[in-house]
């Protein structure tokens, strides 16, 4: 069953070579006075192309206003979201946020209650479309019994490609990601990263266009982690868009361009990486010097932390960095360090969604 569900979501597609540009900070899905908006808004067309530098860039994918109800629960609530090519997009969330419903329902697995998806520039037909999508879902999806090359193979020809052609690709990866020695092996003998990055070349062999990762990192060592972590940054930078799933929130903020963040079947934050940052800034600044007297008193900042080579201090409203830096040279401290403390992705996932149940409490549909 688990195999079967794998191959519904990743059939195949023929080559995917036209050269794309990368993006890193293109705002998505933000108010009217974004760049993205603008930047719609001066090509005469407000869905499905963005203009950006001497290019065009395609969203390859448009979600609006989708929605999927189970009896009384809520799974999916009206989201929204665009993707556009060549970007690595974080789709992030607590425990029974809605995640793995929004991802089914994206690969055609699941049908939406209502709304619209969008993909490759019209609108989304499971039976025609799911050739372009490349899922890596959390759970395995492999014939236990057969033999890791002749499996690979397999899967390749079932998303369309020739044999030849298949086995040009399953050797490609095999060499590249180190896994010739696997070719004879039982799949039911491979380690829990082994099996990982198998199911990762299965993806990813027919060149989806969109390829989405759901816990890619799980059950990896450090060394094949930042492996896979540089072939994602490659597919991305090759023309194909990658969304990523993971709790792991230093991963988002290592690899991904722009993130949404989904609790109890909403959207509740959508921005790049940066930028979302920025948003939820709290005026600290880290200050290092070889000694840093204690009970400082000034209206400039308040001290948060304090040790003897370094103080985090929170500038009190109205006053700036340069008043701080300004402060710390009148009291004769040399400055050996001075810089804004952002706080983290994880930070802020939990600010946003504490207090929300472990399990997901049902809810009115009407």
């Amino acid at each position: 069953m688990q195999a079967a569900s794998a191959c519904m979501t990743q059939l195949a597609s023929g080559a995917f070579d036209k050269a794309r540009h990368k993006i890193e900070t293109l705002p998505l899905n933000r108010p009217d006075n974004s760049s993205a908006a603008r930047n719609r808004s001066s090509s005469g067309n407000g869905r499905g192309l963005i203009f950006h530098s001497t290019s065009w860039i395609m969203n390859i994918l448009e979600v609006e206003n989708l929605k999927k109800y189970f009896a009384t629960q809520k799974a999916v609530d009206g989201i929204s979201f665009q993707i556009p090519e060549g970007n690595i997009f974080g789709l992030l969330g607590p425990n029974g946020a809605g995640k793995t419903t929004l991802i089914r329902m994206i690969t055609g697995i699941f049908f939406p209650d209502s709304g619209t998806i969008n993909f490759n520039g019209k609108k989304f037909n499971p039976s025609e479309d799911a050739v372009g999508i490349g899922y890596m879902p959390e759970e395995r999806g492999l014939y236990k019994k057969m033999k890791i090359g002749e499996h690979a193979l397999y899967m390749a020809q079932l998303r369309g490609l020739s044999k030849s052609a298949a086995m040009e690709a399953v050797k490609y990866w095999f060499t590249r990601l180190d896994m010739q020695s696997w070719w004879g092996k039982k799949v039911e003998d491979l380690s829990k990263g082994m099996s990982q990055k198998l199911q990762f070349v299965i993806t990813v062999l027919h060149k989806p266009k969109l390829i989405i990762l759901d816990e890619p990192f799980s059950g990896l060592d450090p060394l094949n982690a930042n492996l896979i972590k540089d072939e994602i940054f490659q597919l991305a930078q090759n023309g194909s868009t990658v969304i990523f799933s993971t709790h792991r929130m230093e991963q988002v903020e290592e690899i991904c361009n722009h993130i949404i963040l989904v609790n109890k079947g909403n959207k509740i934050l959508d921005g790049t990486v940066k930028q979302v940052k920025q948003d939820f800034k709290e005026h600290l600044f880290r200050v290092n010097a070889h000694t840093i007297a204690e009970n400082m008193i000034t209206p400039i900042f308040k001290v948060i932390r304090h040790s003897p080579e370094e103080v985090i201090v929170k500038l009190e409203e109205g006053t700036s960095n340069n008043d701080v830096l300004s402060h710390f040279i009148r009291q004769g401290v040399e400055i050996e360090g001075f810089n804004e403390v952002l706080p983290s992705l994880n930070d802020i996932f939990i600010k946003l969604v504490e207090g929300t149940p472990a399990a997901r409490q049902f809810m009115n549909v009407a």
